[in-house]
């Protein structure tokens, strides 16, 4: 028998219901649980035949369990202490958005921010000591002592991945009230063209409804000035400053990279006024638009 100890009944209750499901799912008709005086948990093997085999198997079943409770419920709690605690979020929605990035990092969903840290590989570094603590504690396991002592160096690591996400929310918000404010900005401004088309290849380049060129010199002339003079630092003026200006009903992007930043804050901005196509149908509009638009492609 394997006893868990928690100093949080909750903590304990969610074990249960969280090692329950397992039994369910995985069908270990010798594995028993008991939720003992409310703040332990017991884990019993059964089985009298082939007892040294199963017993082995017993016990690493009760280490992967624990390191996946606290993988799937306890380190969602855990970023939420740090992030209250240490950087005084305490919202809930912020806190889970927060969160979602920490996950889209330690996941190395986002390249661009995980290059700022040290590969942190969280479930074998959880399983290796879950797995030293039972070789010195056979039968009990102290989850609150455990996670004192035994992981301040992983909750000190943690803390870096939390402040990386909480940089990366913050950007994202400006972001956000960035487009916002562009939003508003273009609701109030009367169409120059009912359509534009951008062709995104080594430069971006602008065409009129006929797929005449639109010339540098020309765009720069549309340029609304109150738009560089109130944002200065974020407007793009090569862009996103003559797209604001000139208020197309719609516009046609040509590009073979939608995920691009520049084509992401485009679509952001005018959203249903945008219409993506590969730069490959851009074919269709050489026949029907002639030589004038041939020489660009």
């Amino acid at each position: 028998m394997i006893e868990i100890h928690f100093q949080h009944k909750e903590d304990a209750k969610r074990l249960y219901g969280f090692l329950q499901q397992l039994l369910e799912y995985e069908s270990f008709a010798n594995y028993t649980l008991h939720y003992e005086d409310s703040h332990i948990v017991q884990c019993r093997y059964t089985e009298e035949t082939c007892y040294v085999e199963g017993q082995k198997a017993f016990f690493q079943w009760v280490k992967k369990s624990l390191c996946q409770f606290m993988l799937t419920v306890k380190l969602n709690d855990w970023l939420r202490h740090i992030l209250a605690t240490h950087y005084h979020y305490r919202d809930e929605e912020e806190q889970q958005q927060i969160i979602d990035i920490v996950h889209s990092v330690l996941e190395g969903k986002l390249e661009e921010l995980t290059v700022f840290l040290p590969e942190m590989k969280i479930k074998d570094y959880l399983s290796n000591l879950i797995n030293d603590w039972f070789e010195e504690h056979s039968r009990l396991f102290s989850f609150d002592s455990f996670t004192t002592f035994r992981l301040r160096n992983f909750f000190n690591e943690l803390r870096k991945y939390v402040e990386l996400s909480l940089d990366e929310y913050k950007m994202e918000q400006e972001y956000q009230m960035f487009i916002q404010t562009l939003r508003e900005f273009l609701m109030n401004r009367e169409p120059k063209l009912k359509q534009l088309h951008l062709l995104f290849s080594d430069v971006i380049t602008f065409f009129n409804e006929q797929f005449e060129e639109i010339k540098r010199g020309d765009l720069t002339k549309m340029v609304d000035r109150r738009l560089l003079i109130n944002h200065p630092v974020y407007i793009d003026s090569i862009t996103i400053a003559p797209l604001l200006s000139i208020a197309p009903s719609r516009i046609y992007l040509y590009t073979d990279d939608p995920d691009q930043p520049i084509v992401r804050t485009i679509r952001n901005i005018f959203e249903e006024r945008i219409i993506s196509r590969p730069l490959a149908s851009i074919e269709e509009y050489r026949k029907q638009y002639g030589a004038s638009f041939d020489k660009k492609v």
